[in-house]
């Protein structure tokens, strides 16, 4: 198949992931629940067929959509996560042994992968002392207080969502969708970026990038991607009469 790119722009989710991807590997994914997900990315890999997979990401969004779908055909092995409220497979699968599952305090993964980009192998933080986060850990106490040790977090693959990149590579992220994204695009061998809104190299203030493109490799324009809503609570809205309808 003819690879279709401009540089670091590729036409289709599969082409973009072409040649990245192998069994067993270590994927980070960003976004928080639906916010800000790769979805076309995540598409690309469950359509490889690549099984055995660890997976990076704050939870696995909900059953069908995003990580969810990587779930449904059983193509992950293990995800290293902080919260599995939302997706009722995620819980089935690892209540019955068929998934392995990491947990860790929210603040405590953001920092595993914050400190895996920067190149820190470790650091100690007070949260999960004396809990089952802690077994098995080294623990050490600074000035009165008790520490565990973590250990930093890198993966071979970060796909990662942003509201806009130039042709360089260079991000920039929206509002509730710069969570997870700008620290794993630091935090992996290869990173390629889902992009809704793509210019010419230049066009974006240096002062509004959030992740440089040399941290970039690939990039995929998706121009007009879902917002799925992952929850939607709703009241009855009174009548002019005073009776609910």
């Amino acid at each position: 198949m003819e690879e279709i790119a401009v540089g670091k722009v590729y036409s289709t989710a599969v082409e973009s992931l072409a040649g990245l991807l192998r069994d067993d590997m270590t994927i980070m994914s960003g976004g928080f629940g639906l916010c800000g997900i790769p979805e076309e990315l995540i598409e690309g890999i469950r359509l490889s067929g690549v099984k055995g997979l660890t997976v990076i990401s704050n939870n696995a969004g909900v059953d069908g959509i995003g990580l969810g779908k990587l779930l449904e055909t059983r193509q992950i092995r293990k995800m290293i996560s902080s919260y599995v409220g939302e997706n009722k497979l995620f819980a089935e699968q690892f209540l019955t042994g068929a998934l392995e599952l990491e947990f860790n305090p929210q603040g405590t993964l953001a920092e595993r992968i914050r400190a895996g980009g920067a190149g820190i192998p470790a650091f100690f933080t007070r949260t999960g002392f004396g809990t089952i986060i802690a077994e098995g850990k080294e623990t050490r106490n600074f000035d009165g207080d008790d520490y565990v040790m973590e250990r930093s977090l890198f993966a071979d693959l970060a796909i990662v969502h942003a509201h806009k990149a130039d042709t360089e590579g260079n991000l920039v992220y929206r509002k509730t969708a710069r969570n997870f994204n700008p620290m794993m695009a630091t935090a992996a061998k290869v990173t390629v970026a889902q992009v809704e809104n793509l210019v010419a190299a230049g066009e974006i203030d240096p002062d509004h990038i959030h992740t440089p493109g040399i941290y970039v490799t690939r990039l995929l324009h998706v121009a007009n991607p879902a917002k799925h809503i992952e929850q939607r609570t709703t009241r009855s809205r009174p009548a002019s009469n005073g009776e609910a309808r």
